[in-house]
């Protein structure tokens, strides 16, 4: 057999076997990709109610703070004593109110073992419409970390330590607005003459 004809056997033999293994071996199997759903944010007032109108934290120890905003949609200062409030410290409270994290939730755990059956803190927080929320701020969890509370919808859940120390600080300082202190006025003090004034003669005494 001629030398040309074996070698196109041999690549005949070659493309038929090629041939043969793809049309024969197995079409993959679809491969289902699941993709892990992002991790859900909750946090502890609903952001459909708005930004607060009102914020009132209550103590155990009966400490109490209140602002609210007036008719003008101003802050004013309620409580302990009512006068004008710092708006900035004000808005910054409500803006603080409204970011309150959920770190997690714990099911079925006995309010009286995390402060909670009598609350440390209550927060009370008004929202337009007339719409009020009530959340219970129990003791620190175990890592430091956080608090334990009680939301408004009645779940034990775990919030950020520095975001309601935050919070509280208000209690131990009230967002007065800042008036500024007089000066005081300056008294003039009179200056010593430098001319002597004339000595006041004495009576001669008589002779007996």
């Amino acid at each position: 057999m001629r030398s040309s004809t074996i070698a196109y056997l041999i690549v005949l033999l070659v493309a038929l076997g090629a041939y043969y293994f793809i049309n024969s071996r197995e079409e993959p199997a679809d491969i289902a990709i699941t993709l892990e759903p992002e991790d859900i944010v909750t946090y502890l007032f609903n952001a459909e109610d708005g930004i607060p109108t009102g914020i009132r934290i209550e103590s155990k120890t009966g400490e109490i703070v209140e602002v609210a905003k007036n008719a003008d949609g101003a802050w004013e200062l309620i409580q302990p004593l009512e006068a004008a409030a710092d708006q900035v410290a004000a808005d910054a409270a409500a803006s603080q109110i409204t970011t309150l994290r959920i770190e997690d939730t714990i099911p079925d755990l006995d309010l009286a073992i995390v402060g909670l059956e009598n609350p440390e803190y209550t927060l009370v927080i008004q929202f337009p419409g007339n719409v009020e929320r009530k959340a219970s701020i129990g003791v620190i969890t175990p890592t430091e970390n956080g608090y334990y509370a009680l939301s408004p919808d009645g779940d034990v859940v775990v919030l950020s330590k520095a975001a309601i120390d935050s919070l509280l600080n208000l209690l131990h300082n009230p967002p007065y607005l800042e008036t500024p202190t007089p000066s005081p006025t300056a008294t003039e003090t009179p200056v010593p003459s430098s001319t002597p004034e004339p000595a006041t003669p004495t009576p001669a005494t008589p002779q007996p």
